[in-house]
């Protein structure tokens, strides 16, 4: 089995992990409750620090499945419901159309909502919370869209839903995801530091140590190690740093694997059950994205910065999955939707 994933390895992952010299990879592969580790290239061209399982790396939008897991397991445990409307814990919320909007369509990008931190051409300034609210309350559709009916990816969307669970818990959203999350599967490499007047994560001289450089793709440096680009300027929007060691912990418990409390279990099943179908090939859930590609159904997210790529997937139903994580921009994480899961689980 091992000789197999290494081949399959060799020929998906290997001749894209250091293209242009810019930066690296470390990923982890699991079939079957057994998980390899593979790392390329480095860490910081400057030092000559090579990638290892043990480097972290900035998740991008790879947190929203975490978001989305707070978010189910409140709903199990009668806390919240999917249904109820934002504006039920963010008060400040009076606008007529960002009333109707609820916390599931946030997590499923139902929600209709598109400001410009969402797309490219990006904004030139970040939002305040106060700003923050202004523009929701102002906010009107483009194209008739209505909450829950049509699926528009929305960074704005995710932030809003981060600051609705802290409302309602009275709880940074950083510490319910370490309490809830993180600590009860033992990732203990994965997470939020705050952000130094620098944009720098504030984090222990040795922990910083294992940060990766980001770079560009084609390897021009981006920021300093532990940097956090983000249009939000308020608490709540810290972007997530782990290890491809740490998230396999995570991608095991996904499908099945490894030792999780029953409702984490349940709530992580519940964020990957489909919620709208974009395509007959693509369909949205809660953060997951679900494809279908021969006959087999791929639950996973990417996540992208201009210095940083993050991809997380698997097959449920093969218990097969993958962790990419780069420390450049644009890394081609199609090739694990296109070819490297459905080789694996071709495995017998």
């Amino acid at each position: 089995m091992a000789a197999k994933v290494r081949d399959i390895v060799a020929d998906d992952i290997a001749p894209v992990a250091v293209e242009n010299d810019a930066g690296g990879l470390a990923s982890a592969v699991s079939v079957a409750g057994h998980t390899w580790f593979f790392n390329y290239g480095l860490a910081s061209r400057s030092d000559k620090r090579k990638i290892t399982s043990d480097s972290l790396f900035d998740l991008a939008s790879v947190r929203k499945v975490f978001d989305a897991t707070l978010l189910a397991l409140g709903t199990i445990r009668g806390e919240v419901r999917l249904d109820d409307p934002v504006s039920k814990y963010v008060t400040e919320l009076q606008g007529d159309y960002i009333r109707s909007v609820t916390l599931g369509q946030l997590a499923s990008h139902t929600s209709g909502l598109l400001l410009p931190t969402d797309h490219p051409p990006w904004p030139g300034k970040s939002y305040s919370l106060a700003e923050f609210i202004d523009v929701l309350n102002a906010w009107t559709p483009q194209a008739e869209e209505q909450p829950g009916k049509q699926r528009i990816y929305s960074h704005a969307g995710y932030v809003l839903l981060q600051l609705a669970l802290e409302r309602r818990y009275g709880i940074p959203v950083r510490e319910l995801i370490e309490s809830h999350v993180l600590k009860p599967l033992g990732m203990t490499a994965t997470l939020l530091p705050e952000p130094g007047p620098n944009g720098r994560s504030i984090l222990p001289p040795d922990v910083m140590q294992r940060v990766v450089q980001g770079y560009l793709y084609d390897g021009t440096p981006i920021g300093m190690p532990g940097s956090q680009h983000s249009y939000y300027d308020f608490a709540g929007t810290e972007q997530m740093f782990s290890s491809a060691r740490d998230l396999a912990i995570f991608l095991n418990v996904c499908f099945g694997g490894g030792a999780a409390d029953p409702q984490l279990r349940e709530a992580l099943e519940m964020t990957q059950r489909e919620m709208i179908r974009i395509s007959p090939k693509f369909g949205q859930a809660m953060a997951w994205e679900t494809v279908h590609v021969d006959s087999i159904t791929i639950v996973d997210k990417p996540g992208g910065l201009n210095n940083a790529s993050a991809y997380i997937g698997f097959v449920p139903a093969h218990r097969v999955g993958v962790v990419l994580l780069a420390n450049r921009s644009d890394f081609p994480y199609e090739i694990a939707r296109d070819h490297l899961l459905s080789a694996l689980s071709r495995l017998p």
